[in-house]
């Protein structure tokens, strides 16, 4: 990921992602391996507490895994800890053979 130029790759493959997307996986990179709960992703990518709608992050979630190739029956990259919130995986990213 390049946070400057705003690109992101899955190991050769550029991806494209939304204003968004990047910045929502952006914010799970930042802070791989831990927990980060809805409500900080809420400030952090909509930089609002105002929840406009209840499925806001789980649709974006959503794009940015199919984009990921991440199935969202069963993720690896991003995973939902129910209840708590969303963490990027520490090790996935040697499973994307990513060295970026």
């Amino acid at each position: 990921m390049d946070p400057q130029a705003r690109r992101a790759w899955r190991g050769d493959r550029e991806l494209e992602l939304s204003r968004k997307e990047f910045d929502l996986l952006r914010v799970l990179m930042v802070r791989a391996g831990a927990i980060v709960s809805r409500s900080e992703l809420m400030l952090e990518v909509w930089e609002t507490t105002f929840w406009s709608s209840s499925k806001t992050i789980d649709v974006h979630l959503g794009w940015l895994r199919r984009k990921l190739g991440d199935d969202p029956r069963c993720p690896v990259l991003i995973t939902t800890v129910r209840g708590v919130g969303l963490r990027f995986e520490a090790d996935s990213t040697a499973a994307t053979g990513s060295t970026r």
